[in-house]
């Protein structure tokens, strides 16, 4: 057994050299690549993270933009509707206005249109009276004797 340990202890000896080796590659490593592989990696994270962060913000600019620009959108369309609104409105009472009119103008046409023919006619009838009492007297004439009409006349 004492054998056993001694080369157990020959080896452990032997083996210092490899785990000191061992122990500075480690060291080493954690130096010269583990800590600037950690740096790298978390400052990759960090800019990967702030532009996603970023993208996000951006997004969210962008609807709030959107949004805005849909409300001026929608504004903009109800003043051109309430415009055009107007306009017909507008353009209704000024066509109401000139029918008023042309019908205000072809009443009075109708009115002076019947007044001149109630004269005419009134005139006419004078005429006729005229005339009747005139045609009567010649056909009497013609029809009766000259003495007859004179006493006639008288009575």
């Amino acid at each position: 057994m004492d054998q056993i340990l001694n080369q157990l202890g020959g080896l452990v000896l032997g083996s210092v050299p490899t785990m000191v080796l061992f122990i500075l590659l480690v060291a080493a490593y954690g130096l010269l690549v583990r800590r600037p592989l950690d740096r790298v990696l978390a400052e990759r994270r960090a800019r990967t993270s702030g532009a996603i962060e970023q993208a996000h913000r951006a997004i969210a600019a962008a609807e709030a933009e959107t949004a805005a620009y849909e409300e001026k959108l929608r504004l903009a369309k109800a003043e051109i509707f309430q415009l055009r609104d107007k306009k017909l409105k507008q353009w209704n009472a000024e066509r109401e206005a000139a029918l008023a009119q042309a019908r205000q103008l072809t009443h009075d046409r109708v009115s002076a249109a019947r007044q001149e023919i109630e004269q005419s006619a009134h005139e006419a009838r004078l005429q006729i009276a005229g005339m009747s009492e005139e045609l009567s007297s010649r056909i009497l004439n013609a029809v009766l004797p000259a003495g007859v009409r004179a006493t006639e006349v008288a009575q």
